[in-house]
């Protein structure tokens, strides 16, 4: 009986230990209230990004919910005028997946919203599948769907600043790489379909995601626009849903007991968009809401720089620019 107790004692030790010192995020302590701003957040009809969306309503502000689903999102904005007592919180369809879609978005936002203040690109994927161009699903939602809409926003943006660009990325882009001549070929950063391949592209949208703040903050130098990238921790939210089902089963009861709940995974994301005085970390990587060094791939401007360059040609947003 005693060597059972010392056994329960020690797993619970452990998991006190690896839950507190590894897992459970910081607190954004920012008192700072958005009444009159407006912001616009991507994938908020549920997880972190409903979290982050509803923090932002209780501080005032009027929150665009930028989602795919129609129904689900009209729920989620119910929900979150109802818990904040905010009615300043609509839905606009924004499917990430489809470049006709993120232009129409932009589009109906600019003749009908006079301001935005902040931009949180928050939606992901993880999974197989092609968007509506062909490029890889997580590539294609994750990087150039958001690409698309900050430079579509960008002016507004400008007109309204001091205003933030946050872009949700993950410390997966550790993993990640980007190889160009793969990309020109097969519209994707991995070969093939398989659950390997999924993960990988995952990794690689999340490497592109902090290479994006990056240039976008060596490009937005001099004006009152700033950007942060963000790991948010480590969350069990809708992200899987593309995954096996055998995959989300077995993730299942080790989420239950050591990830994030969306409230906690969105604390970091509040940081970058409200903690006043770091606009001087402009294009940086935070995470438990604090600044932390990316890997070295991450800092490269070269690649940086190549990376926007091509995603401007595959979302032909260089030749709207022009225009």
């Amino acid at each position: 009986m005693s060597v059972l107790l010392v056994l329960v004692a020690g797993a619970v030790s452990f998991y006190v230990i690896v839950y507190y010192g590894v897992f459970r995020g910081a607190k954004c302590l920012s008192s700072v209230k958005l009444k009159g701003k407006t912001a616009i957040v991507t994938g908020s009809n549920t997880g972190i990004g409903k979290a982050t969306a509803l923090d932002l309503a209780k501080r005032g502000a009027r929150v665009i919910l930028a989602c795919r689903n129609k129904e689900r999102a009209e729920a989620a904005a119910f929900d979150i005028r109802r818990e904040s007592g905010n009615s300043q919180v609509v839905f606009m369809q924004l499917d990430l997946a489809s470049l006709k879609s993120v232009r129409s978005f932009a589009e109906t936002f600019l003749k009908t919203e006079p301001r935005l203040d902040i931009l949180i690109n928050n939606a992901g994927v993880m999974g197989p599948g092609r968007t509506e161009e062909g490029f890889g699903l997580a590539f294609g939602v994750n990087h150039l769907g958001h690409f698309l809409l900050t430079n579509l926003l960008l002016e507004r943006l400008q007109q309204c600043g001091p205003s933030r660009v946050v872009t949700v990325t993950g410390l997966l882009y550790r993993f990640g790489n980007i190889d160009f001549p793969l990309l020109a070929s097969k519209k994707d950063l991995v070969p093939g379909q398989l659950t390997w391949h999924n993960f990988q592209a995952y990794c690689h949208s999340k490497l592109c995601n902090v290479l994006f703040t990056r240039e976008l903050a060596n490009r937005l130098q001099g004006t009152k626009v700033s950007c942060y990238t963000l790991h948010p921790g480590v969350i069990y939210t809708d992200l899987c849903r593309n995954l096996s089902l055998w995959l989300q089963l077995l993730m299942m009861p080790f989420a239950e007991l050591f990830f994030l709940d969306p409230e906690g995974g969105a604390q970091t994301t509040l940081h970058c968009a409200l903690q006043e005085g770091i606009e001087p970390l402009s294009g940086r990587y935070f995470s438990n809401c604090v600044l932390q060094q990316v890997g070295a791939k991450g800092r490269d401007d070269a690649l940086a720089k190549k990376l926007w360059e091509v995603s401007e040609r595959l979302t032909n947003f260089s030749e709207e620019a022009e225009s």
